[in-house]
């Protein structure tokens, strides 16, 4: 029911009331007499009425936006993201905003997007230009970056009132499973990439493979990142992935290693020679080639080490599929390796980046092999005392027979042969 309030506000303006369309109490200013402001009201409530019983189509406040120049309206959106458009308040990278704008721009060109009206009902032409794309062997990850830029765009639009609703709202979901997959590197080939690797390329591969820090925050490292008392590496908010600053271990040697590399001079003078056009940051840490995966294949030549086999491919990135391999191989559990791998899942870490080599899985088996025969089990679980585990250790020095069961004999053999254990391997 519309209505005022019964004395006037400070300004010595009613203030009014009505119901809108949705059922909500709207409030209003009105002017300095009540009998005026009541029927502003009442005639407000009336119109409200209307476009609930479908006599009246609601007012839209995008429609004057709809003449408004789309690049003017991207400049204003990347501004946004810039200052503000990241995770939890924190602007975006630079990486994130340059591919932000070279992704409008692609989309302006390709649709001939010239104001914001152009945009309605252009989800047929956005999934036309996805399936064209990905005719050109564009990998799903790709096509779902470029989708994501003009999606993020269209909602942020919708926020401010610049639009009605997203028009890719029902965009379809793209298929990003990746066509070739990473592989780790094994101890021999790391052995002899590390022999033929120049000295700074040498030293880079070396953090990585011991980090798992991407190209891009390899490239982030200062010196002040480098703490010498507690042997690790500071990482920032700014520039790590997961937006988070957290801190990574590194052994002592390495640090020493990295302090002395750092204050040679080598890497400001390798980014003049090789790499001008990049602004390298003071005092930077490590030198990383523009396109890292490029030089890794050069070196993986000159090591004689194939690029693709049947477990899958190396580049830059795969680096630090062997960090998070190594690091489970090394004892890990799936909390430590997620913690150092610095993922927000646990699945993340096992299933996207580790890896299972065939000669762990023989040795697994060879395990389980004799517990199953023998009764044998690792002198590491507790439920075994110490002398379970002596009697075993003097038991496995002797030969032992098994008693013929659960197949024990070779198929098709008339005579049974039992199969005995001596010297380490199976005898039958």
């Amino acid at each position: 029911m519309a209505g005022t309030r019964r004395k006037p506000s400070s300004s010595g303006k009613y203030q009014g009331f009505f119901i809108d369309h949705q059922g909500k109490k709207k409030y209003f200013t009105g002017s300095t007499k009540r009998v005026e402001t009541l029927r502003i009201a009442r005639k407000l409530e009336d119109d409200h009425r209307q476009i609930r019983l479908g006599y009246r189509e609601p007012r839209q406040t995008h429609f004057k936006h709809r003449d408004r120049s789309f690049l003017d309206t991207v400049s204003e959106y990347l501004d946004w993201g810039k200052h503000q458009g990241g995770r939890g308040g924190r602007p975006w990278s630079e990486h994130h905003e340059s591919r932000k704008r070279r992704h409008l721009s692609l989309w302006a060109e390709t649709l001939d997007l010239k104001v914001l009206g152009d945009i309605d009902n252009i989800l047929p032409r956005v999934e036309a230009t996805l399936r064209e794309l990905a005719d050109r062997d564009k990998s799903g990850k790709t096509l779902v970056n470029i989708a994501e830029a003009i999606q993020s765009f269209c909602n942020w639009c919708v926020i401010r009132s610049y639009l009605s609703e997203n028009p890719l709202a029902k965009l379809s979901k793209i298929d990003t499973t990746p066509k070739d997959k990473y592989r780790a590197l094994t101890i021999d080939e790391i052995r002899r990439l590390l022999e033929v690797a120049p000295e700074h390329l040498k030293l880079l591969y070396i953090i990585a493979m011991t980090t798992g820090l991407r190209a891009g925050e390899l490239r982030s490292l200062a010196r002040k990142h480098l703490d010498a008392n507690n042997n690790g590496l500071w990482l920032e908010a700014g520039w790590t992935k997961s937006r988070k600053a957290t801190f990574q271990p590194l052994p002592k040697q390495l640090v020493e290693r990295l302090a002395c590399f750092c204050g040679s001079g080598i890497v400001p003078a390798l980014y003049q020679r090789y790499f001008r056009k990049f602004t390298c940051p003071n005092d930077a840490l490590l030198y990383v080639p523009s396109r890292p995966a490029r030089t890794l294949d050069k070196d993986l030549i000159t090591a004689g080490i194939p690029k693709y086999t049947e477990e899958g491919k190396i580049a830059f990135h795969a680096l630090r599929t062997s960090f998070v391999t190594l690091a489970f191989e090394a004892g890990a559990n799936h909390k430590e390796a997620q913690q150092l791998a610095r993922h927000s899942t646990p699945e993340l870490t096992a299933n996207i980046y580790g890896r299972t080599r065939n000669e762990r899985l023989i040795e697994v088996t060879d395990r389980v092999t004799d517990m199953v025969l023998f009764g044998e089990v690792g002198v590491n679980m507790v439920h075994k005392t110490e002398q379970d585990v002596t009697a075993a250790n003097d038991k496995s020095l002797q030969t032992k027979a098994v008693t013929p069961q659960y197949g024990e004999w070779r198929r098709g053999d008339s005579n049974p042969r039992p199969v005995t254990f001596q010297g380490g391997r199976l005898h039958v």
